[in-house]
């Protein structure tokens, strides 16, 4: 099993950024595919942006990839979510998560080991 923590969600105003960061280890955290998702108020989690376990490979919900960038550093044992141009409809808990996936994967199911997530609240 991988563990995963996320951190660097606050309160921000539209407009600014944000980077997410998920340290992960144990397990086969290291070719593990990793995966940011969110979870609105009232919504169900939904898939945000992945990478393969070289981090060479990305994915992401269209229209996020405009804004949003997912990067792996492998040294560091981490993934990182950096977020431009925040609007009020990025709110919510991001969930980092690990799989082991060929290649990159926006299915929810395709992910075993999941963090506790963090909060982000964009306020207009």
């Amino acid at each position: 099993q991988v563990q995963l923590v996320e951190s660097g969600g606050g309160l921000v105003q539209a407009g600014e950024s944000l980077t997410l960061s998920c340290a992960f280890s144990g397990g086969a955290s290291s070719t593990s595919a990793l995966a940011w998702f969110r979870q609105a108020p009232g919504k169900e989690r939904a898939f945000v942006a992945g990478c393969d376990r070289t981090g060479g490979n990305t994915q992401y919900k269209p229209p996020l990839q405009r804004r949003f960038t997912i990067t792996r550093n492998s040294f560091k044992n981490a993934v990182f979510l950096i977020m431009t141009d925040l609007t009020p409809e990025d709110t919510g808990v991001y969930y980092c998560a690990a799989g082991v996936v060929a290649g990159t994967s926006g299915r929810k199911d395709h992910y075993t080991s999941w963090g506790q997530g963090t909060q982000v609240t964009v306020s207009a």
